[in-house]
C-alpha cells in the first residue's frame, strides 16, 4: 500500500494477490511492484543479448525477457541465464519444447501464451519441465491471439475473451498442482487492456502483469501505457510491469520506473520536477534538465530536485523537495535544501553545483542506510 497519513488523497490501496518467485524476485502480496523489459537483440548472440541485459538492469529493470523461438537461443539461454544479474524470462510462442529446453537452461519463469502453445497435453509437458526446474509460469493472453472457439464464441477479441481464456489456462494450471504463476491480458486498445484487467482482478487471487501490448513509438507507447498502466495501478491492480514499446529496453525501464514514481508506488533516483520554462525564466531550463538527467542517472538513491525557472512557483515547488534551484535575476539563482533557502549560485556553475549536491546527499543517505540495517541486525 502506498500510504500517506497526512495527505490521504495520495493512498494507493493494492490488490489483494498471492506472492510468487520469479528467480530471487518476489512478485505480488506485498512485494514492491517489479519492473521487466524484453530484449530485442538476436537471442543466438550471447555477447549482444547479455549485453542489453545488463544495461537494463543497471537502469532499474527487476527481470528481463528474452523470446527463445528456435534450439539456437535455448542453448544460448543457458549462458545468458547462469551470467545475467536478474532473472530471465523465456518468452514462448508455438513451440512448447521450447518451454521444456529454456526451464532446462535455467529461466527462472516460462511466459506462455494460451492463444498458441498447443492442446493441454503439451500444456502439462510444460508444467511437468516447470515443477522439476524451479520456475514460475506467465499466463500471457493476448488479445491478438485468443484461441479460435473463443473468437467464434464472442465474435472478436473482448474483455470477456481474454479472462475466459486466462482462467481457462489458469485451471490448467491448477488441476496440475502448479500454483506459481502470474497472468496478463495485454491487448494495444487502452480501454480493452483496463476493462480486462479489471475483470481479471476480481476472477483471481494471482499475481497480474500489467502492460499494454504494442503500444507504439517512444513518445505514443510512452503515453498509452502511462494512461492504461496508471490507472489501473492507480486501482490498485499489478504487481509487476512492462512498458512495450519500439525502442531500447532501457527506455522501457525508465518509463516504467517514472510511471510508478509518479504514483509513489516506487522510488529510484533522481524525480526531477521542472517547469516547461516561458519568459519568465532566468536560465535555460530545458537544457539543464536535460544535462541533469544526463549526468544523475548513476544516482540510484531516491531524492527528489526541483529545477523552476523563475520566483513565481520555484520557492513553493522547492518546498516539496529535497533540493531545489531557483532561477533570480542577473545571471545567478537561489538553491534550496531540505525545502529552505540556502546560497545563491551562478547560472554557470549551477548544473555542476547541483550535482554535487545531489551526490553528497546520496552518499549521506546510503550511510544512514546502512548504519540502520547493521543497527537493525
Amino acid at each position: 500500500m502506498s500510504l500517506n497519513p497526512i495527505r490521504p488523497w495520495r493512498n494507493i490501496e493494492r490488490r489483494k494477490s498471492r506472492q510468487i518467485m520469479v528467480g530471487n524476485v518476489p512478485v505480488g502480496g506485498d512485494a514492491p511492484i517489479s519492473v521487466q523489459t524484453m530484449t530485442n537483440t538476436d537471442g543466438h548472440d550471447v555477447k549482444a543479448t547479455l549485453a542489453q541485459v545488463i544495461a537494463s538492469a543497471e537502469a532499474g529493470a527487476d527481470i528481463v525477457r528474452i523470446s527463445a523461438p528456435d534450439q539456437e537461443t535455448t542453448r544460448a539461454l543457458r549462458e545468458i541465464c547462469l551470467e545475467s544479474p536478474v532473472p530471465i524470462v523465456a518468452d514462448i510462442h508455438f513451440h512448447y519444447k521450447r518451454a521444456i529446453e529454456a526451464a532446462e537452461a535455467g529461466a527462472a519463469c516460462l511466459r506462455i501464451n494460451p492463444g498458441n502453445i498447443g492442446d493441454e497435453s503439451r500444456v502439462r509437458e510444460v508444467i511437468r519441465a516447470a515443477k522439476d526446474h524451479g520456475c514460475s509460469i506467465r499466463i500471457g493472453v493476448n488479445a491478438g491471439s485468443l484461441e479460435r472457439h473463443l473468437l467464434e464464441k464472442y465474435g472478436e477479441p473482448c474483455p470477456d475473451a481474454m479472462v475466459e481464456s486466462g482462467l481457462d489456462h489458469i485451471k490448467i494450471l491448477q488441476d496440475n498442482d502448479f500454483h506459481e504463476f502470474k497472468i496478463s491480458v495485454k491487448a494495444s486498445d487502452v480501454f480493452l487492456s483496463a476493462a480486462a484487467y479489471q475483470m481479471l482482478a476480481d476472477a483471481t487471487d494471482a499475481p497480474i502483469h500489467l502492460g499494454i501490448t504494442e503500444a507504439g513509438g517512444f513518445v505514443g507507447g510512452t503515453v498509452k501505457s502511462a494512461i492504461g498502466l496508471g490507472n489501473l495501478l492507480w486501482m490498485g491492480i499489478g504487481d509487476t510491469i512492462r512498458v512495450s514499446l519500439s525502442a531500447d529496453p532501457v527506455q522501457e525501464v525508465k518509463v516504467g520506473f517514472e510511471i510508478l514514481k509518479s504514483l509513489g508506488l516506487r522510488t529510484r533516483g533522481v524525480q526531477i520536477i521542472s517547469c516547461p520554462s516561458c519568459a519568465r525564466q532566468g536560465f535555460d531550463v530545458i537544457k539543464t534538465v536535460e544535462a541533469l538527467e544526463q549526468r544523475l542517472e548513476h544516482i540510484k538513491t531516491p531524492m527528489s530536485l526541483s529545477i523552476i525557472g523563475c520566483v513565481v512557483n520555484g520557492p513553493g515547488e522547492a518546498l516539496m523537495t529535497d533540493l531545489g534551484f531557483t532561477g533570480g535575476g542577473a545571471g545567478s539563482g537561489m538553491v534550496y535544501v531540505a525545502g529552505r533557502q540556502s546560497h545563491k549560485m551562478s547560472n554557470e556553475q549551477m548544473i555542476d553545483h547541483i550535482v554535487g549536491l545531489v551526490e553528497a546527499r546520496a552518499e549521506t543517505l546510503e550511510a544512514q542506510a546502512a548504519a540502520d540495517q547493521t543497527a537493525a541486525e
